[in-house]
């Protein structure tokens, strides 16, 4: 995937790096694996108000997506690779051999017409999904299982991957794309590949209305707050409001947030690279 630049015709245009969606087969959804998308405006059950920022933005429908991989040693073929509005990584339509279509995370480099597998015994291909206790050390990988069966929950989001490091016992030493060294049970289901759209973090989207578009209305800085509003909030002319904090006054920043009784604790070898 590549961006594309704009001549600066207008101001929002100026600075603006979108995508070239070069990679996109297909404009249109299958409507057989779409879903109703209902927008909450950040509202709760009672219709009050209780997640700030959240709005507005364009009518979507949703995209059921594969993550389990579980049509085992049944070939599919890729029809096409299409946008997703609600992810950002590409997605892919799978035709099987059976008659079913699904979709499923597209990896970076697979193409309209290529054959993808699922299953134990297969070659690990890009698109390919197995057990890590099948997949050769080294390999790249994403859509990484945490419990078996469960689906995978780990290194979905664009251009992000994780690396099968070494075997230990029943478990698997994976470095995560946050860095951190990770067991998880070779049972556990992984697919071959890095995640597509690697340039989505270089997207700029160059206008408020662009964000707007996209159901996030404007923030508001702490600073700026009355006391009443916030901790950070107050002060003759523009103070810094001392050290950053949430609106309940609780340290952020740096605070760590992990409960130190997690049960998955045990399973993390080295933690997160500091940044």
């Amino acid at each position: 995937m590549a961006l594309k630049k704009f001549r600066p015709i207008t101001p929002g245009q100026r600075f603006r790096m979108a995508p070239a969606f070069d990679e996109i087969t297909k404009a249109t959804p299958e409507k057989s694996l779409l879903m109703p998308n209902r927008k909450s405006g950040g509202r709760d059950s009672s219709g009050r108000r209780s997640m700030r920022y959240i709005g507005g933005g364009h009518k979507q429908a949703y995209r059921i997506i594969d993550f389990k991989r579980n049509k085992f040693n049944i070939p599919g073929k890729v029809a096409s690779v299409e946008y997703d509005p609600n992810r950002s990584a590409r997605i892919a339509l799978i035709f099987y051999v059976d008659g079913e279509k699904r979709y499923i995370l597209c990896p970076n480099g697979l193409k309209v017409g290529q054959t993808i597998l699922a299953g134990s015994g297969i070659a690990p291909e890009v698109g390919n999904s197995l057990p890590l206790g099948e997949i050769p050390l080294g390999t790249i990988i994403h859509n990484i299982e945490l419990h078996p069966g469960k689906g995978g929950q780990m290194a979905r989001s664009a251009g992000t991957y994780a690396q099968l490091l070494s075997r230990e016992g029943k478990y698997a030493n994976l470095k995560m794309p946050s860095g951190e060294s990770r067991l998880v049970l070779l049972t556990c289901m992984a697919t071959i590949g890095t995640v597509s759209n690697p340039d989505h973090m270089n997207v700029r989207l160059g206008k408020a209305g662009r964000k707007r578009w996209l159901g996030r209305t404007p923030r508001t800085r702490a600073v700026v707050m009355n006391p009443v509003d916030h901790p950070m909030g107050g002060g003759e002319g523009r103070a810094s409001g001392g050290h950053p904090r949430s609106r309940k006054g609780l340290y952020t920043k740096g605070k760590k947030t992990r409960s130190r009784k997690k049960y998955s604790n045990r399973l993390i070898k080295a933690k997160k690279a500091k940044k």
